[in-house]
């Protein structure tokens, strides 16, 4: 059988597999060693004691995306649609996204467990928990990863890609008093105590050892003056935030954000990443048009997940808008260097075809 492009673990599986029959991989690829318990299969095999997982492995873990996030509704009022959307990308690993009808952002979260903590990145864009119920969503999932490891418990961190971006970081005030819950702090001098990176900064990197899976927080400030990127080698997915996503990306130093990209860069050439992760879609599926501020509804948006190429399309990007006041347009993405949120431009560059979406939109 031909070699699956798209996921070598899954190369070999019969024609008739489904993504329900082989959620976390092909057990016939021999990544689930004797000893090792990389499933939820595994529970029913081992009566007692917790079920520990193996994280090693030789590429990114297999997992599943969703094609289509819930997309809104011209009229936010009579949205009936989820107030947060839970993706389980595998068993170790959730993306949640807020409704676009309660905040217009619709950001992203993403939990993710390891054998001895769980790691929430942001924590979205609205504080009520009536509106936008983040801590009982994540606290179903957690007891329900619980019950599946023979937990009684695991504790909690909860990091920001900023600690200044209103579109992450309201959630946060949701988990106050929470047992086992550990917050990162907002306030830049605080944070970077927080990482121990104050001597360091922006240069160093912290680790966030969450049992056997490590994720690694990079400093990139431009976009916010305390950005930060976020690195699983689990899943290969690099947490990016504000910095790169498919949308319009308001910069807020352009030399910073420039010198960050450029240190992602450098960091992927020694360490392997599958997909750029960022906390927003904006952008449509025509190159180029993204959809206006405060739109609730975006029936037809790009895939959140980019491709780490799109790093080198944002360096050149970003090295033509530095020092000026411009609104760079790009197939992906869309750089705003000392220009409105509204700015709104006819020129399209080169690579660019300057498409008009079907209607209705």
């Amino acid at each position: 059988m031909p070699q699956n492009k798209y996921n070598s673990t899954l190369s070999g599986n019969p024609q008739s597999a489904t993504s329900q029959q082989y959620p976390n991989g092909n057990p016939d690829a021999q990544y689930n060693t004797p000893g090792v318990k990389n499933t939820d299969s595994c529970v029913p095999l081992h009566p007692a004691g917790e079920v520990l997982h193996n994280y090693a492995c030789d590429g990114p873990t297999a997992g599943n995306i969703a094609f289509k996030w819930i997309y809104g509704s011209n009229i936010a009022a009579r949205n009936r649609d989820p107030r947060i959307q839970a993706v389980q990308y595998n068993e170790d690993t959730y993306i949640l996204r807020q409704n676009v009808c309660v905040h217009w952002e619709a950001p992203f979260t993403y939990l993710l467990f390891g054998n001895r903590a769980a790691l929430l990145i942001d924590s979205g864009a609205t504080a009520e928990a009536a509106y936008y119920p983040l801590r009982a969503m994540v606290d179903a999932i957690t007891t329900r990863w619980t019950q599946l490891r023979r937990k009684k418990s695991i504790p909690l961190t909860l990091v920001l890609t900023s600690g200044e971006d209103i579109a992450q970081n309201q959630g946060l005030m949701q988990f106050a008093g929470r047992p086992e819950t550990v917050l990162a702090p907002t306030p830049l001098a605080e944070m970077k105590r927080f990482y121990r990176v104050s001597d360091s900064w922006p240069n160093g990197a912290a680790r966030i050892d969450l049992g056997g899976r490590v994720i690694e927080a990079i400093p990139t400030p431009g976009a916010h003056k305390d950005g930060l990127s976020f690195y699983d080698p689990y899943t290969r997915f690099l947490f990016t935030g504000d910095l790169i996503f498919p949308g319009k990306i308001n910069i807020g130093n352009d030399k910073d954000y420039l010198a960050s990209l450029i240190r992602l860069k450098r960091y992927m050439q020694a360490h392997p990443v599958k997909w750029l992760m960022g906390g927003h879609v904006e952008m449509q599926f025509v190159p180029g048009k993204a959809y206006p501020r405060f739109a609730t509804y975006k029936p037809y948006e790009r895939l959140l997940q980019m491709e780490p190429e799109l790093l080198d399309d944002a360096i050149a990007s970003a090295r033509q808008v530095v020092g000026k006041e411009l609104a760079l347009v790009r197939p992906d993405f869309i750089l705003l260097n000392r220009v409105s949120l509204d700015q709104r431009t006819s020129v399209f560059p080169d690579g660019v075809p300057n498409i008009t979406a079907p209607r209705p939109f």
